[in-house]
């Protein structure tokens, strides 16, 4: 056999296992079927959810650290809401070229293994140009509506619930983002952070054909149709993606898929969930894919009125369920 048949060859193995190890992750889980009480549930979370959404997107509008006062606005709010909802808000605090800069974080403190740690975080500024209705008003409205829905319930493990400033650019992959920040303190402290899962721009959803795009190579192997959620991880992670879409899967009908390859892929470290890689923590992004679907991104446009309520309530609906059967029950 030829040089050239012996390449050809192992390419085709090593194409075989990477599709298998990257790609073919959704594991094989009845769905459920929505009935009349759970649509009625869903209308109500739209609702609240797009509050949420149309006051950061809306009536906060930009906010960075160029637009320092609409950032402290947007702190405001997500403190009035989680103490309005009966938590304990706690600030972390640092500074960044000499300006003050915050995260906001609450726990709902486990019953059985409260050391065991499920953060769920989502950046509340948005890139300067922009209002930032769904990237990332969607990931903190679904911040905001998950912790409502957890209060008063018993869970086994630690909820850590964290907003966090500074994911976009100029702070982007670098140590002035919030979530290194939080995420270096967690490492320091031993933190025992069994899974972050980052929430970061999940309000689109399209039916058109063509509407979904990807990085190479994955585009033959996934929908060309923008209408789930997509569960994203690194080759470490693999096991979270798994297991995070096994829960989603048994919570909900709505469409969803996931990938666990290499971080350096376009797209794959795009949030916080990087800030926890590079701690060793198991961590994964939630999107609706951002660039890969949604035209509005980054741009002037991205308001509220773009983000597609009823779709993007059936997807947090799922992820809260997800969520919880990961804390566990007692």
């Amino acid at each position: 056999m030829g040089w050239l048949a012996v390449f050809l060859v192992g390419a085709a193995i090593l194409s075989v296992i990477g599709y298998f190890v990257m790609i073919d992750v959704k594991p094989t889980v009845l769905r459920p079927r929505m009935d009349d009480a759970a649509r009625a549930d869903l209308q109500a979370l739209e609702r609240r959810l797009m509050e949420h959404v149309r006051m950061l997107g809306g009536s906060i509008g930009e906010r960075n650290l160029q637009q320092p006062a609409a950032l402290r606005d947007a702190a405001l709010y997500i403190r009035r809401v989680w103490t309005e909802q009966g938590f304990a808000v706690a600030e972390e605090r640092y500074e960044v070229l000499g300006e003050p800069c915050a995260n906001l974080l609450v726990e709902h403190r486990g019953a059985e293994r409260p050391e065991r740690i499920v953060l769920v975080g989502g950046h509340y500024d948005s890139v300067v140009g922009s209002p930032g209705a769904n990237d990332n008003g969607s990931g903190v409205a679904l911040l905001l509506e998950m912790s409502r829905a957890f209060k008063g319930e018993s869970l086994a493990k630690t909820v850590r619930f964290v907003a966090f400033v500074n994911e976009e650019p100029p702070y982007f992959l670098t140590e002035a983002m919030g979530s290194r920040e939080h995420a270096r303190r967690a490492c320091r402290r031993g933190d025992n952070i069994v899974a972050m899962v980052s929430l970061e721009t999940l309000g689109y959803y399209s039916h058109a054909r063509q509407s979904q795009h990807y990085p190479f190579p994955f585009g033959p192997f996934y929908p060309s149709i923008g209408n789930f959620v997509a569960v994203v991880g690194n080759l470490p992670s693999r096991g979270l993606v798994v297991e995070f879409l096994r829960h989603f899967m048994s919570e909900s009908d709505f469409p969803v898929e996931g990938v666990a390859t290499f971080g350096w892929i376009p797209g794959i470290n795009w949030s916080d969930h990087w800030s926890f890689w590079k701690e060793g923590y198991p961590a994964v992004m939630l999107t609706d894919t951002a660039p890969f679907r949604y035209p509005q991104y980054h741009s002037r446009q991205d308001l509220a009125e773009r983000v597609t309520g009823p779709e993007f309530a059936r997807a947090a609906h799922g992820i809260i369920g997800a969520i919880r059967r990961m804390a566990g029950t007692p």
